[in-house]
């Protein structure tokens, strides 16, 4: 019997950005959502990424209670049309998604066109905002252009994926109402960077990640990555952090309703 996502007593893990939709996963999603759920994984946020993968999306939210999240991903540009934006907009009113994501801006792989890139971060900014939405961001090698759409266009708030900028750039995107996003990346001894903010930013600003089947970790470099992992990046956060494993859980489930905007249950 296939096992839903559902609301629990008490706190549990949040894996705040899955693409539990990824072809990588056919034939043992029901397996891979079971061992999730096992590990202590109670929900998990599922960002579509084009207009061909709502529908699919939304199958997922059906089959297992994730949490939804709809946009127009600057990697795939190349499959955006202008139209999938009144898409996009359709998806917003009718589905009640806990966000807008995954959108943003890719400045590190070749071929993508800027402006493209920026004119479509913009109207989708200009929807969530439409909408009261957060947003869950595409940040790479474009932190600094990101920050300066998000001040023309305030919204509220939501979660800078995979954070991977400066200290003056996280604490930019916390003033502005974000939480950033760690996993897989954490888990590398050679990611200093990453490893020294995941260990000195404001315990308020974190939450979890994996980015399944991608960024995987250091341990399973030669499979996909699974929301199974979280349990194993709580862990590496609480040793960075030097804290209690629990009090980080307890937190970082805080933060991820923060993020989008829920109360967490009582």
């Amino acid at each position: 019997m296939t096992r839903h996502f559902a609301p629990r007593p008490g706190p549990c893990l949040i894996d705040s950005h899955c693409h539990l939709d990824a072809p990588e996963f056919t034939g043992w999603r029901d397996q891979l959502v079971e061992a999730a759920q096992d590990s202590g994984v109670g929900q998990l946020i599922l960002p579509a990424i084009h207009s061909d993968s709502f529908a699919d999306s939304l199958a997922m939210r059906e089959r297992y209670g994730c949490w939804l999240a709809f946009g127009l991903h600057p990697i795939y540009l190349s499959r955006h049309l202008d139209e999938h934006l009144h898409t996009l907009e359709q998806h917003l009113q009718q589905h009640a998604p806990v966000a807008v994501g995954e959108i943003g801006l890719d400045f590190y792989v070749p071929g993508l066109d800027a402006a493209r890139q920026e004119t479509l971060l913009v109207e989708q900014l200009k929807l969530a905002r439409k909408y009261d939405l957060p947003v869950l961001l595409h940040v790479r090698r474009a932190q600094d252009r990101i920050l300066k759409y998000l001040r023309q266009i305030p919204v509220r708030g939501g979660i800078a994926h995979a954070f991977n900028g400066s200290r003056q750039q996280a604490d930019a995107f916390i003033k502005l109402g974000f939480k950033l996003g760690f996993g897989g990346a954490m888990t590398y001894s050679g990611s200093r960077r990453i490893r020294e903010l995941a260990a000195t930013l404001p315990l308020s600003a974190l939450v979890l990640e994996t980015d399944a089947p991608d960024i995987r970790p250091e341990w399973a470099q030669q499979q996909p990555n699974t929301p199974a992992n979280l349990n194993q990046f709580a862990i590496v956060m609480a040793e960075l952090r030097k804290m209690d494993l629990n009090e980080l859980r307890h937190a970082l489930w805080c933060n991820t309703y923060q993020a989008i905007g829920l109360d967490a249950p009582a």
